[in-house]
């Protein structure tokens, strides 16, 4: 048994005061408002998310996309074609090490967990590994050295398009049969095996561009209660590729022609007409949403207010890892709405404020995504908890609502004190319990990256 107390702490009914929780195991046993101080004490205590769209080995990446090409304007594809170049240095123990660095920093950032959306599978001249899931067998144990919650989503890539094309430079890693995924899935099953009880295996085809209308049902069916994620409508490209083969938009198609509903996570969605939004919102469907990394690869803005209105599920991912920053990735999808409509407040309602909907909107989401049995602190859920430093100059005074608008649009991650992935204590005073072994990896494998 663990104890905590929080000085004030969003429970599933709302804000409460003075509050005892108690841990037993992986989950909430009991809590008690207005008790008196004892156990570990926080200041305030919040369900913490799941990050629900993460491409681990992308962290390394960062800082170095941001030169213009030979292109005039550069994109989303120009920057892609940049990715390629960059993860065909990559071997299995660099992919463990980024990974259990990524992992930590979404720890200390104040996620329990992450939805790994996991696409390179093979050798760097594309011929599969001895061991077929190796790759999956390194991001499990980048979980197990970190702690952090995992869903991990192997994804199958077929094609270079809607065409059918084949796979081009730099694809080849990603790609496999239906067949041949099959006995990968297979694998990622066997490396999971050793990790907690909350660990999770999903399906992810990665995009209507990279799988057949077969194979997006074989996928479907290949794990029948869990969750399946995929890449839709993120460019203007994609949308007319897709419209122009299957003879409808992204989320229209799917939505006709998939038995779209509460398994599903459709990531992006940046490019969706009114009536799409409608549909996908009614379908029971998470928008997993990424705004750091749609900001910076140009994707559009999520119309995040129609979606919400019509009673939407949305969650928070960090994609292409350039910064992991919960409060960010909340504070950028409220500000692109306040931009594009020109307005103030632009997610809040009658009785939440903005801060309130938000981690809300991205705890609830988040775990539906992953298959987690959390998202709320509430007894016989998952203890996925984070802790604010209630006592700093943004914080201090502030209770309820206020605290929360305070964290997400003055403050940033440095007010995490403590975080618990499943009752496991990850984060204490702001810093990963194995954050010097990790770091000191993650250090050597960029350093021979860089150098290369």
């Amino acid at each position: 048994m663990t104890v905590l107390w929080a000085e004030q702490a969003l429970l599933a009914n709302g804000w409460a005061q003075d509050v005892a929780i108690t841990l037993h195991g992986d989950r909430i046993a009991s809590i008690t408002p207005d008790a008196p101080p004892q156990g570990q004490r926080v200041g305030i205590l919040l369900p913490a998310p799941t990050n629900l769209h993460s491409h681990a080995f992308q962290r390394a990446m960062a800082g170095l996309t941001e030169r213009r090409g030979p292109d005039p304007r550069d994109s989303f594809w120009t920057w892609r074609q940049l990715m390629y170049r960059f993860l065909d240095r990559l071997t299995p123990d660099d992919v463990q090490a980024i990974a259990a660095f990524v992992q930590m920093e979404m720890a200390q950032a104040g996620y329990a967990a992450v939805a790994e959306f996991h696409y390179l599978h093979h050798a760097a001249d594309g011929l599969p590994h001895a061991n077929l899931a190796e790759m999956a067998e390194r991001v499990a144990a980048a979980a197990d050295q970190t702690g952090l919650g995992l869903t991990l989503l192997p994804v199958l890539y077929e094609f270079g398009g809607c065409d059918g094309r084949p796979l081009g430079a730099g694809q080849n890693r990603f790609g496999n049969t239906p067949d041949r995924f099959a006995r990968l899935m297979d694998g990622a099953a066997a490396a999971l095996r050793g990790l907690p009880a909350d660990t999770v295996l999903g399906v992810a085809p990665h995009s209507l561009r990279a799988v057949s209308v077969d194979s997006l049902a074989f996928m479907a069916q290949l794990r029948p209660d869990a969750p399946i994620h995929m890449h839709l409508a993120e460019q203007m490209a994609e949308v007319d590729e897709v419209l122009a083969h299957r003879g409808a938009r992204p989320v229209e198609w799917l939505l006709d022609n998939a038995q779209v509903d509460a398994r599903w996570c459709l990531i992006h969605c940046t490019q969706m007409l009114p009536h799409e939004t409608k549909g996908l919102a009614m379908s029971g469907a998470v928008a997993g949403l990424c705004p750091i990394t749609e900001s910076s690869l140009g994707d559009g803005i999520f119309d995040g207010v129609a979606y919400t209105a019509q009673g939407g599920r949305w969650g928070i991912g960090s994609d292409s890892n350039i910064r992991i920053s919960l409060a960010e990735e909340l504070r950028t999808l409220d500000y692109s709405q306040r931009l594009r409509d020109r307005s103030r407040a632009a997610l809040a309602t009658a009785d939440k404020s903005t801060g309130r909907v938000l981690l809300e909107g991205a705890t609830q989401g988040g775990a539906q995504a992953a298959g987690r049995d959390a998202g709320m602190i509430a007894v016989g859920k998952l203890a996925d908890l984070v802790a604010l430093n209630s006592a700093g100059p943004d914080m201090a005074g502030h209770r309820g609502d206020t605290a929360l608008d305070a964290y997400i649009f003055a403050g940033d991650d440095r007010m995490v004190s403590d975080l618990w992935s499943a009752g496991r204590h990850l984060v204490t005073g702001g810093r990963h319990f194995a954050a010097d072994a990790i770091t000191a990896a993650y250090l050597a494998t960029i350093t021979k990256l860089r150098a290369q």
